[in-house]
């Protein structure tokens, strides 16, 4: 991440860590993740997947019990939930990507192949002053999405297959689907009728109209709007060619963000998760409010390199749009 000042921190003393078992295909297992957490003085709560649990109240039990770091091992949607804690709590946070895509961890610097990595942040790490989305009361970290995007999320194949599931049916999503009929307002921006809306907690780079691609810095004070209208498969692949999508308005604004739409409430896509929100939908950033600790060293690829993979996602976007426009047309 860029632009960021950090700071060295010395090692907390009542670490909790929140370990989601079987996020990223059970990769805190493989990684022996909580065993690790535990040697360095962490004390660890395992999620029960049989169960459903309110993780914002356990991560303020871990506060009231006298936690000064909160952190979570898993995707992005769980980190989102025990940031919020963290923030309004003033603890510092530990990020372990341990989920599939852990767009979070990737604009932080950490290394997702190696998410066992980011614990040593726990003795040796330094502190990063990030912002926090919100949608409504919701808090998150990475994205929320309207419109096509958020009945992609509701697709069962996302939770499988995330990245793989968004190349295989944007283009078909972005140019058939139906859903509420919304309106975005930013500042004195308006945009009629988008069918697609992500709303990302600082913008994502220029040339990723697909959402694939990464953030430049965490710290800009900025929301980053993507309204996207796509009317034919053959518009939907022409534009992703390009490396936009037709119809696009791209916004970088420190105002609110309304989406405004015909029903009482919409489906969104909340850091990859599927949720219900009543409308309208207010989204603003809180800059600065999060205290992120990472690693002093291990950092991921270059920035260049994360973009070349960005866009080679693009690419593959692309590919898959063509073929739907042959199939539309032929």
């Amino acid at each position: 991440m860029t632009g960021n000042t950090s700071r060295p921190v010395s090692g907390a003393r009542r670490p909790w860590l929140i370990v989601n078992p079987r996020s990223g295909g059970g990769k805190a297992r493989r990684f022996r993740i909580a065993e690790r957490a535990r040697a360095l003085g962490a004390r660890v709560f395992l999620i029960d997947p049989s169960r459903p649990q309110d993780l914002a109240a356990v991560a303020r039990r871990a506060v009231d019990d006298g936690a000064d770091l909160l952190g979570v091992a898993g995707g992005d949607g769980t980190q989102a939930l025990v940031a919020e804690v963290a923030a309004e709590s003033g603890l510092p946070f530990l990020v372990v990507p341990a989920g599939t895509r852990n767009h979070f961890a990737m604009d932080l610097g950490l290394d997702r192949g190696d998410p066992a990595a980011a614990l040593e942040a726990l003795t040796d790490g330094v502190e990063l002053r990030v912002d926090l989305g919100w949608a409504g009361e919701r808090v998150f970290v990475n994205n929320v999405s309207f419109g096509a995007y958020a009945a992609l999320v509701q697709d069962p194949a996302y939770r499988e297959d995330k990245i793989g599931t968004i190349l295989r049916i944007l283009p078909e999503f972005l140019a058939l689907h139906q859903g509420p009929e919304l309106v975005v307002r930013a500042g004195a921006r308006t945009v009629d009728r988008p069918d697609a809306v992500p709303v990302s907690n600082n913008p994502y780079q220029v040339g990723d109209p697909a959402g694939l691609d990464r953030r430049a810095r965490l710290d800009s004070g900025l929301l980053g709007v993507l309204a996207a209208r796509a009317q034919t498969p053959a518009e939907t692949a022409a534009g992703l060619r390009r490396g936009q999508l037709h119809g696009l308005t791209r916004l970088e604004t420190p105002d609110d963000v309304v989406v405004q739409a015909d029903t009482p409430e919409v489906p969104v896509g909340l850091d990859g998760e599927a949720v219900t929100l009543p409308t309208p939908v207010r989204c603003r950033i809180s800059p600065g409010t999060l205290r992120v600790w990472v690693p002093r060293r291990g950092q991921e690829a270059s920035p260049a390199g994360r973009r070349a993979a960005g866009r080679t996602l693009v690419q593959r976007a692309a590919a898959r749009a063509e073929r739907v426009r042959h199939r539309h047309t032929g």
